[in-house]
């Protein structure tokens, strides 16, 4: 045997199981430091094995590269304990009381943190990780107890111990609705009121989260008031525990089998988006660009960027044009903020500023007319920006101006907005013509001969019957929702939706607070039961989704572009098929698209 092969039995090993594919999870556990070592214990992989998860060790190193080529290559993160966290980070002073901080970690697990999360990757802090947790997404950590303020009455108890990790020391509360109650749960009473959860936990800890910030709720509290759990409050997979459950053997595996599975479905979302091709059909970032938005950057001023593009797998927008339409009296230069006097002056100055991006980012986005080009973007790693005009408006009452936007390269125009023009009457108008006027009527004609897509998002009723009559081709509401779910006439009657889907059309749920529920915050669970209505009403091959980011768009769960991988992770959730969810994300308003450029 030559020295360099392997024995026999070990070959063989090798030839039978390293070709084939392992599917589980991996999950990325950073590692502590100290005295020049990267070291771990031995818990957290065991238990991350145990649950069926592959354990990989991430070295502290805030090289950004790393950083991110490390995410790309895990499907969950778990953040282990150890140190204190600088307090400078959150802005604060050292406290006379703040223990030893670990300057080699700080820096490097807040920005993995943040870049997970960014990309809605599943997490799990333990002790230091939940606290890195909160200060990396807006949270605050109390740098001692005994400065963090407990709840009114109740009596400090000791949360820094000496013994076994392995010892329940004192129990916490699960908070009804949280996830860790699931995970935890209890028999239910009689009365099928779930009685609160006292769950016995090994916390040894002088800080605490004081504030869970902006993105997450307090799921469990100690008996003093104490955080001691916090959990994404925008239904992401990311939950925090001040205790160690690595060290609690099948008593912490419930932890680790929520984070290995969140992390599968992660994985197999991920690769679904490799697959098919996302499209959301209205976006209305350009009424951004009087702000110099940078669209190249993670831009904090607008919702859909290339960043926010890349770490929500969307593909390609629809980039409207949105032309305000003038009340009585006003003239169109007093709503807008660039200073062009006409509609379709206007509508030139925002496609040339889309130009400018995809010049600008050539490598990275390009611009798309038809479903092929898209394709063909995708193969090449670019994404694409397809261009629309929200409200008619801006055809100026010419007819030959259709032609000239289609040479330009829209591939829809959504006849009205929020006022009657002289195309159509508009859901918010005073039904100036009583449905679609002479004039609109050769717009939709025209409009069917040069191959451009009739949007009827903001139509009145009587204009959404008369426009789908007179078309030959069918018609979409790029950005709509079910008015049986929310009484909104912006939105779509069931026989609306129906006479859509029997003329080939789509409609494109979209994510406006106020088309989805009457009062109160929405979600992303109100944007899914607008979609399963549709897909009632209408059938699979009608629905899709038109987000209307930039244009007031946007909901808890799906609140920008990168948040965009939850809501297939929802439509995984409702073992929607893989051809149904390409359906969905575009490929019926895509199919739709192709009929109409075809003539």
């Amino acid at each position: 045997m030559n020295r360099f092969s392997l024995p026999e039995h070990l070959s063989d090993f090798y030839k039978n199981v390293f070709p084939q594919s392992d599917r589980r999870p991996v999950i990325g556990i950073t590692g502590n430091y100290g005295e020049q070592t990267c070291k771990l214990g031995e818990g957290y992989y065991r238990q991350v094995l145990k649950a069926g998860g592959i354990p990989l060790i991430i070295p502290p190193t805030a090289d950004k590269s790393a950083i991110l080529q490390t995410l790309s290559r895990i499907d969950g993160l778990l953040l282990s304990g150890g140190a204190d966290i600088n307090p400078l980070y959150c802005g604060e002073e050292p406290s006379s009381k703040l223990g030893g901080i670990n300057a080699e970690r700080d820096l490097p697990e807040l920005l993995i943190c943040r870049l997970a999360a960014n990309r809605q990757m599943p997490i799990l802090g333990i002790c230091r990780g939940i606290q890195t947790m909160a200060v990396a997404l807006g949270g605050k950590v109390a740098q001692d107890l005994s400065l963090a303020q407990t709840a009114d009455g109740a009596s400090p108890i000791k949360h820094s111990q000496e013994a076994d990790r392995s010892e329940p020391t004192h129990t916490v509360t699960l908070e009804e609705g949280s996830t860790l109650r699931q995970l935890f749960h209890s028999p239910v009473r009689c009365d099928s009121v779930a009685p609160p959860i006292s769950l016995p936990v090994n916390s040894f800890h002088h800080q605490a989260v004081s504030d869970p910030g902006p993105h997450f709720r307090v799921s469990a509290r100690a008996k003093d008031g104490i955080i001691e759990a916090i959990e994404s409050s925008e239904m992401k997979p990311f939950i925090g525990v001040q205790w160690h459950p690595e060290c609690m053997g099948d008593d912490g595996q419930p932890l680790f089998r929520w984070l290995v599975s969140e992390a599968g479905t992660y994985r197999e979302t991920q690769q679904l988006h490799d697959r098919i091709l996302t499209l959301d059909t209205h976006c209305d970032t350009p009424m951004f660009f009087p702000q110099n938005v940078d669209f190249g950057t993670r831009d904090g001023k607008i919702l859909v960027d290339l960043p926010k593009m890349t770490e929500g797998r969307l593909d390609a927008t629809i980039m409207v044009c949105y032309l305000p339409q003038p009340k009585p009296g006003e003239t169109f230069q007093q709503n807008v903020a660039f200073d062009v006097a006409e509609p379709k002056a206007y509508a030139d100055l925002i496609f040339d500023k889309i130009g400018d991006i995809v010049s600008r980012y050539g490598d990275r986005v390009a611009l798309a007319r038809t479903p092929d080009e898209l394709w063909q973007n995708k193969r090449t790693g670019k994404k694409s920006i397809m261009l629309g005009i929200e409200n008619g408006l801006a055809l100026e009452a010419d007819l030959q101006n259709v032609s000239y936007f289609q040479q330009r390269g829209v591939v829809y125009i959504t006849l009205c907005h929020n006022g009657d023009n002289a195309i159509c009457d508009s859901a918010r108008g005073s039904q100036t013509h009583g449905g679609v006027s002479d004039f609109g009527a050769k717009v939709i004609a025209e409009m069917n001969r040069l191959g451009l897509m009739v949007d009827l998002s903001h139509a009145a009723e009587s204009s959404f019957y008369d426009a789908l009559q007179i078309s030959e081709t069918p018609i979409v509401c790029s950005h709509s929702s079910a008015r049986a779910l929310c009484d909104h006439p912006r939105n779509l009657t069931d026989d609306q939706m129906r006479a859509l889907a029997q003329k080939g059309g789509v409609c494109q749920i979209t994510l406006y607070n106020g088309f989805l529920v009457k009062d109160g915050e929405a979600t992303i669970l109100d944007a899914m039961a607008h979609l399963d209505h549709a897909i009632r009403v209408m059938g699979i091959d009608h629905v899709g989704l038109g987000t209307d980011f930039d244009g007031d768009g946007g909901v808890r769960g799906l609140a920008d572009a990168s948040e965009l991988t939850l809501f297939t992770r929802q439509l995984l959730a409702r073992r929607y098929s893989e051809e149904d969810i390409q359906k969905i994300w575009g490929g019926n308003f895509l199919r739709v698209m192709s009929e109409v450029q075809r003539g």
